[in-house]
């Protein structure tokens, strides 16, 4: 992540929360006492932010905080495990408590569902990606969450990213010839076209159009099967839609070359992480 976009991520949130102080723990300390926290695993995960988020959250605070033994990122870890360990200002170790739990508790969450989708393909050589499903002013975390995972990808990030002409595109141009054609006339040569297709013969026009990335999208196994044999590599091959825990390495199994998969991001369970104080 580039620390620069991160750290004004960081900052909104700790300004929504803050806002104008922290009453109740201005109330209770003074500006010198001093604590100590670790941030502690309730259940088994894949872990993912505890250096890059959580202790970066505390540092913005006060860069006097101590963190260490921060679980590096794409580590599986079982109950009870210890992530993360904080020394430091007691009010600064509480303002930032909810703010670094709420976020890692999802990045956790992201990653260990990609883990285990990426742990159903192996050793298939098809890659699970996830799609732009993501949480409204999350991205840049979500993405990371899932890249960082030890067994995940990223699909483009943004619209600006790459070419991919959906149904919505197709239907309004008139064809994938036309919307190909269009979209060959107005970017630059240096960009991938992937077309989003749901039958053989959509399958057959790409072909023909000579696109980079097809997209098979909420095909049966049988059809999904048929296309690949019709691509014979000449391009590369997405499969999306309907994919879940139980059918992606049937999907897998056909021969694409990518999953795409929107639940590791718009479906992913927050994983629960305490922070707990210590003597």
């Amino acid at each position: 992540m580039d620390t620069f976009l991160l750290d004004t991520l960081l900052r909104n949130f700790l300004a929504e929360d803050l806002e104008h102080g922290d009453i109740t723990t201005e109330a209770i300390f003074s500006p010198l006492d001093q604590a100590q926290a670790s941030f502690v695993a309730r259940e088994p995960m894949t872990v993912v932010g505890m250096e890059t988020v959580a202790a970066r959250v505390f540092g913005l605070l006060d860069p006097a905080v101590a963190c260490a033994g921060a679980v590096p990122d794409g580590s599986r870890v079982g109950k009870g495990e210890v992530l993360l360990r904080l020394s430091g200002a007691t009010r600064t170790l509480l303002r930032g408590e909810r703010v670094a739990l709420n976020l890692v508790q999802r990045l956790c969450g992201i990653a260990t569902l990609a883990s285990a989708f990426a742990d159903e393909v192996r050793p298939i050589r098809a890659k699970i990606v996830d799609t732009r499903k993501t949480t409204p002013g999350l991205r840049l975390l979500e993405k990371y969450a899932v890249r960082a995972s030890g067994g995940a990808n990223n699909h483009r990030y943004s619209l600006s990213d790459g070419v991919l002409i959906k149904d919505n595109h197709i239907a309004a141009c008139g064809s994938i010839t036309e919307a190909v054609r269009r979209v060959r006339a107005g970017v630059p040569h240096t960009i991938n076209i992937e077309v989003e297709t749901d039958t053989l013969a959509q399958v057959e026009e790409c072909l023909a159009c000579k696109v980079g990335v097809i997209m098979l999208d909420n095909m049966d196994l049988a059809t999904m099967r048929q296309a690949v044999t019709m691509i014979a590599g000449r391009a590369v091959i997405e499969a999306s839609g309907g994919v879940n825990l139980e059918t992606v390495r049937g999907i897998a199994e056909t021969g694409v070359d990518i999953i795409s998969v929107g639940a590791l991001t718009h479906s992913a369970r927050a994983r629960d992480i305490g922070m707990d104080w210590r003597e």
